[in-house]
């Protein structure tokens, strides 16, 4: 019987993991968690569906009991609606049926039964593209030791930092809004016109615990009937930033240096988290545009649960990133906001606000993707200079990003397939980049983990925009993004 491989055993410790594949012939994607439960010298495992027959509620934060008729079996309970189902058969009191794949165990590598059992040459059509923990942890900004001594992040305007306030980024000491968002849209808006970063990474971390844990099961942001939104689901053009932050244009920011001082690298880490700020509102942005822009494209398209699940993953990805990189800044005795910054991604978002395809093409898979071929040349930087905390934090982050490459390659993919008519997914790529996108996508490209996201060279190689523009900054520098 056909069988994917996952990992080794002892590359899977927590309880429970996310496993997505995709179909190298189609490009479909298919989600399944991987739970592990400790036995008599070796660990049980078993395989079920990401997601809630029911609504296509996320499953990752549901509970798991014991069968009220089975001491011997385990139900997952989903947290929207409570529908319970068996880890060894699927089946639920309510009636609904989840489906389950078998897990075998041999040289201790873990190996599960695939989506379905087509074939090329032996071989399973399925592939493994990634294999996550469940649980993951933001940094501990608290456990930072800010360097008292440090003058290599003295602020260009004022001459010195000031660490101690810095020093106090705790996201934990917000509390929730009150009253809380009611639906996902809301809190994706309430997130986007939040100014301060560490109330905005907060409410990320809120509105991502009240999504998973069923808090928040209505997705919101449809239009009425009078073709006019709730104003609390209406997003902003461009999301406030603190007055106390200096917006300068792109390429203006000051030479960042090559990471060979310390100076050199708080302005590398200065400027990734930059991006990963502005990341954290494009993830929101298109959770709440998504609902409407859908709707409006041929074929009316109702986007699924899973979708809001992917983006919202995504969002608090790029919450953890910016405490990572904060925690470092604090570490390094810098922080967020000493040095100039430019809004030139968000420009990107203002000129596809209005169109999915766009949207996804030209943020998720040229200036994310761009980040997958420049990441690695960064982390050599660090590397070289013997910073190892810094390469730990943005090894993390690289390989995230490779997840959020693959979120809009796999989305864009499901666009196209409930298009009326369906289109080609690269053709349709490369079509958003000709008219959206100023200039020559810009090489060496990273092929390795591009084609792990699901970016063959037909998607990117000779690809050319020639959109109009008279701005500076994104649109020719490319910005890699999140």
């Amino acid at each position: 019987m056909l069988r994917v491989r996952v990992a080794r055993t002892s590359e899977l410790a927590a309880a429970r993991h996310h496993v997505t594949m995709r179909r190298s012939d189609t490009d479909e994607y298919h989600s399944v968690l991987l739970y592990s439960f400790a036995g008599d010298g070796k660990a049980d495992y078993y395989c079920m569906e990401a997601t809630c027959p029911h609504l296509g509620a996320p499953l990752e934060n549901a509970h798991v009991e014991q069968a009220p008729d089975d001491v011997e079996d385990l139900v997952v309970v989903c947290p929207w609606h409570q529908y319970d189902f068996s880890l060894s058969t699927g089946e639920s009191s309510t009636g609904l049926k989840s489906c389950v794949y078998a897990v075998t165990v041999h040289d201790d590598e873990v190996f599960i039964e695939p989506p379905t059992l087509d074939e090329k040459d032996g071989e399973s059509v399925w592939q493994i593209i990634n294999v996550r923990p469940v649980s993951e942890a933001f940094a501990d900004i608290k456990a930072a030791e800010p360097a008292t001594h440090s003058h290599a992040a003295a602020d260009a305007h004022s001459g010195r930092v000031d660490v101690d306030a810095a020093a106090s980024f705790d996201p934990s000491t917000i509390p929730p809004p009150d009253p809380k968002p009611r639906t996902l849209i809301a809190w994706a808006v309430l997130i986007l016109n939040t100014a301060d970063p560490l109330t905005k990474v907060a409410y990320t971390r809120y509105a991502g615990d009240a999504f998973r844990n069923g808090e928040c099961r209505v997705i919101g942001g449809s239009e009425r009937a009078d073709g006019t939104m709730n104003p609390a689901e209406v997003p902003p053009e461009t999301p406030p930033r603190l007055d106390s932050e200096v917006c300068v244009a792109p390429g203006a920011e000051g030479k960042r240096g090559r990471g060979g001082t310390e100076r050199s690298r708080i302005a590398l880490l200065h400027s990734l988290a930059n991006i990963e700020q502005w990341a954290i509102d494009l993830a929101w942005d298109i959770i709440a545009r998504a609902p409407r822009l859908a709707a409006r494209m041929p074929g009316k398209i109702r986007m699924p649960v899973h979708f809001f699940s992917d983006f919202v993953k995504v969002a608090c990805d790029e919450a953890k990133h910016f405490t990572l990189l904060q925690r470092r800044l604090l570490e390094m005795g810098s922080y967020f906001g000493a040095l100039p910054v430019h809004h030139g991604l968000w420009q990107s978002a203002i000129e596809t606000a209005d169109d999915l395809l766009a949207r996804l093409s030209i943020i998720h898979l040229v200036h994310e993707a761009r980040g997958l071929d420049v990441n690695p040349v960064t982390i050599k930087k660090f590397a070289t200079a013997g910073d190892t905390r810094s390469v730990e934090s943005l090894t993390v982050i690289h390989l995230d990003e490779i997840t959020h490459v693959s979120a809009g390659h796999r989305w864009l993919t499901y666009l196209c397939q409930q298009h009326d008519p369906p289109l080609d997914p690269v053709n349709t790529f490369r079509s958003c980049v000709h008219h959206n996108f100023v200039g020559r996508l810009k090489g060496p490209f990273n092929a390795q983990d591009r084609a792990t996201a699901g970016l063959s060279p037909a998607w990117y190689e000779g690809l050319v925009g020639e959109k109009e523009s008279t701005r500076r900054g994104v649109a020719r520098a490319e910005v890699p993004g999140g």
